[in-house]
């Protein structure tokens, strides 16, 4: 066992020695993470067990995307903490596909496929990549920071990720992306596509003090009206400029979209439709159109406004397929996040996000006052063993539980069996005593070894002794005390029951999580 771990160490030593030679890789030490630590997750990538990316791992030094590929390849496992540190340029010619067990990669392509707790920082002076994308897909746990992605194309020459800046996709979880400068030098026609895409069951999204710019389309949150699976995103503090549309397209899902500024939004903004509701507040809008409602369907989308101002912004009139939120924005529906967050004023939104958003600004921050700081970077943290059981495990994977159906032996007034399952931690279950059942069930057989029970804020420890039982044969499957993350030998199972036996308070279930493994 030892040899062939030594073995395929030297195997990628002596590849990435060699890469060095050719200038594939400039540097790769086990040096401290203090450049990588500054400033935390925010928003909705705090929630659902938090996004840490690399923390705690090696850090590694990168000048090209093989550089970065063969950082990714390197890992003992696909989970293995790493930050990848990124000074210079990255492009077709300097990005190859490299093979190994802990990786997925691709030529023409930064590939963060089927993998977990990864950061991308650029350093020195500074990080671009140019005409080519960063494409996360089946991916947890990942942060990316302080790099500018430019002019990625998904027709003419050079082609890249299907055109996105960075595209998200198929069970993506856990995902920060800060002080980013995305931008295009054009629309569908030019050859560009979306600067920020999320499709296919991605959640738990942060997107913060970034720039986006130059193009037709800022970004989506699902690709169609039927993909209803993505959704809480927050974006706060970042600057939009020049773009057609889409900032963003929200189709289902929530989206928190705070401390904004947006310049030149030329045909319509913040498009939420298909059942998206959008918590829209203290945003400026300058010089544009049509910068809230539904556009282009007659699948209607919600949202809550407050605080925004609208400077010289027009409105057009509502039609079959265009429900614009102006000229007087009124709230439409009522969304609570699970995270706490400062807001700025409204009035000092441009000015703030002037001197922080994008790469290259120092990863300044505002404090909620108006006024930009410059984060201390903190030292690297040693990773913990935890139990089996913990409250702040972040499993890989769908949760299979997002679209599925739920019931249970009784509620208490103000609860819903729904709750357990709907991603929002400030919605729970209780039962109408101190003891009762929760189910989520599904209309065919369905693979599950792992369950995650998180309780409602406040009710911490109200849930005492507890089983997990296959409701469709009543074998008990664990047993135990307390909520976190469970695991057991995977079964198929048409439904699966919580049962609480004992309670040393009121039980407050706020996300009943299954997952394969």
């Amino acid at each position: 066992m030892r040899r062939a771990v030594a073995l395929r160490l030297q195997a990628v030593l002596a590849a990435m020695a060699a890469a060095a030679v050719t200038g594939v890789v400039a540097v790769s030490l086990p040096v401290t993470q203090a450049s990588a630590a500054a400033g935390g997750a925010t928003g909705y990538a705090s929630a659902n067990g938090g996004t840490t990316g690399g923390a705690g791992g090696q850090t590694v030094r990168a000048t090209t995307g093989t550089a970065i590929h063969a950082a990714l390849c390197g890992r003992a496992s696909s989970s293995t903490p790493i930050t990848i540190e990124v000074e210079g340029t990255i492009n077709h010619g300097n990005t190859a596909k490299v093979s190994g067990e802990s990786c997925n990669t691709a030529a023409g392509v930064i590939e963060l496929k089927q993998i977990s707790n990864v950061t991308i920082i650029g350093v020195g002076g500074g990080a671009v990549f140019d005409q080519l994308g960063i494409h996360i897909r089946e991916s947890s746990n990942i942060i990316i920071r302080n790099v500018t992605v430019r002019n990625v194309k998904k027709s003419g020459s050079p082609t890249s990720n299907g055109g996105d800046a960075i595209g998200m996709e198929s069970g993506v979880r856990n995902v920060w992306v800060d002080h980013v400068t995305l931008e295009a030098s054009g629309g569908e026609s030019e050859g560009f596509d979306g600067l920020f895409d999320m499709k296919d069951d991605t959640q738990y999204v942060t997107l913060s003090y970034s720039i986006l710019r130059n193009s037709g389309r800022g970004g989506l949150i699902g690709s169609s009206e039927s993909d209803r699976s993505n959704g809480y995103v927050t974006f706060h503090h970042n600057a939009y400029e020049n773009i057609d549309s889409r900032t963003p397209l929200l189709r289902g899902g929530i989206a928190h979209i705070y401390n904004n500024s947006y310049v030149s939004l030329n045909e319509s903004g913040i498009n939420s439709r298909a059942g998206g509701r959008a918590k829209v507040e203290n945003n400026y809008f300058k010089d544009s159109k049509d910068v809230l409602g539904t556009f282009y369907t007659s699948e209607a989308g919600y949202w809550q406004v407050a605080g925004n101002i609208f400077d010289n912004v027009t409105w057009s009139a509502p039609g079959s397929e265009n429900n614009p939120a102006g000229p007087d924005p009124r709230s439409t529906t009522t969304v609570t996040v699970p995270y706490s967050y400062t807001l700025d004023g409204a009035s000092c939104v441009p000015d703030i996000v002037r001197q922080t958003a994008g790469a290259g600004k120092g990863l300044r921050e505002s404090d909620g006052t108006c006024t930009p700081q410059t984060p201390t970077a903190t030292p690297t943290v040693t990773p913990t063993v935890t139990p089996t059981v913990t409250p702040t495990s972040t499993p890989n994977g769908q949760n299979l539980s997002i679209g599925a159906g739920s019931d249970g032996s009784s509620k208490a007034d103000g609860t819903s069996y729904g709750n357990v399952r709907d991603g929002n931690l400030s919605t729970y279950w209780s039962p109408s005593g101190a003891i009762g059942d929760i189910s989520i069930k599904w209309g065919a057989a369905t693979t599950v070894g792992r369950v995650v029970i998180r309780e409602a804020a406040g009710a911490e420890g109200g849930i005492g002794a507890w089983q997990l039982v296959n409701a469709g044969t009543g074998a008990v499957l664990k047993s135990g005390s307390g909520a976190g993350a469970i695991t057991f030998t995977p079964a198929a199972l048409s439904k699966i029951t919580f049962r609480i036996t004992g309670s040393t308070g009121t039980p407050k279930v706020a996300e009943f999580e299954t997952y394969a493994a």
